[in-house]
């Protein structure tokens, strides 16, 4: 483990004011993005969707993280420039999504369960040769009556801990992303609750498989009521956020930056703000590594068109410097408007 290299690649990565831009959409998830507006996925607009992302200028001044699929890596953004080339143009740190997908874990009814750790080494000393960075590994829980079981955590919880090993090993800073999901008709303090419960199990984890905290990032989801059940105002998201981390983050892990998890870009942005309102001195730095809640507006912009590039970008940019002012507890909701 080359301990300069990764402390060099958390220091670029972890500057108060910045976040992580995450355009690591699995195939499937990409094609629903851009099927939305009317878009065929191919290769070519993929590759156009991640360089229009990589080249907005002044992106850099609020994000200091690109999370990229695999394909993205040896793609071109229309400047001509490889796409984490493109990105670490505005120090700007490239990095991969690592995992292949999540199947049900056998014989355990209603929980999910990771692929990808064959090879995973192999694999990152390539990304790395390709310009990655970081890499980021994502484990699912969903809430029902019966899940996640104590069984569905702890397996959970051994494959993230497994995955950032290897990544510190191979120089590679990991993104831990344990997402508790919002899916479903729980309350916010049964989803509280299972995020603490995995929280706990992921950093016990850590700790056993010898992670050092100082070198990694935490990638969690916000403590929310179920889709189903009703909308939780700021406040109200925040404190409940911060109740779990503080019981479970240790002070060491430097940068907390939360998925968005299916919540609408603003929403998204006004519970970091309160987050960051709510918890000033928090010794971890709180802020974002959102995918929908970022790009979202400016697909809405782009509709798949080039004479749309520059409206796409600026749609990004304000999305971006707005999630910046929540990072600082200085976001207001008429800034929307503006």
């Amino acid at each position: 483990m080359s301990l300069a290299e990764l402390e060099s690649t958390i220091a670029a990565m972890v500057v108060k004011g910045r976040g992580i831009l995450a355009a690591d959409e699995s195939a499937p998830t990409i094609a629903k993005r851009f099927a939305a507006i009317g878009v065929e996925s191919t290769v070519e607009n993929r590759r156009i969707w991640r360089g229009l992302l990589a080249s907005t200028e002044g992106l850099g001044d609020y994000i200091s993280g690109l999370i990229l699929f695999e394909e993205s890596l040896e793609q071109k953004s229309d400047e001509q420039s490889t796409i984490p080339e493109t990105a670490w143009a505005q120090k700007i740190v490239p990095g991969i999504k690592v995992d292949k997908g999540k199947i049900p874990l056998a014989l355990s009814p209603g929980d999910l369960i990771t692929q990808g750790l064959d090879g995973l080494a192999e694999r990152l000393r390539l990304y790395k040769a390709q310009g990655a960075r970081f890499a980021k590994w994502r484990e699912v829980y969903a809430i029902d009556q019966q899940a996640p079981s104590q069984h569905g955590i702890a397996a959970n919880a051994e494959m993230l801990a497994r995955y950032a090993a290897v990544c510190q090993a191979e120089g590679l800073v990991p993104i831990v992303e344990p997402e508790v999901l919002m899916d479903g008709s729980h309350d916010i303090e049964r989803h509280g609750e299972v995020t603490e419960a995995v929280q706990q199990a992921v950093f016990q984890a850590l700790a056993r498989h010898h992670v050092v905290l100082e070198l990694m990032i935490l990638k969690p989801n916000m403590v929310l009521p179920g889709k189903d059940c009703r909308r939780a105002e700021p406040d109200e998201v925040a404190s409940a956020t911060l109740k779990v981390l503080q019981r479970c983050v240790p002070a060491a892990v430097p940068s907390i930056n939360f998925l968005s998890g299916g919540q609408e870009p603003a929403e998204a942005t006004a519970n970091l703000n309160a987050l960051n309102q709510q918890a000033p001195n928090a010794p971890w730095q709180l802020t974002i590594s959102y995918g929908r809640a970022l790009q979202q507006p400016a697909l809405q912009a782009w509709q798949g068109r080039a004479e749309n590039k520059a409206a796409a970008q600026q749609a990004l940019l304000k999305r971006a410097r707005l999630n910046h002012l929540a990072m600082r507890g200085e976001y207001q909701a008429d800034m929307e408007s503006d």
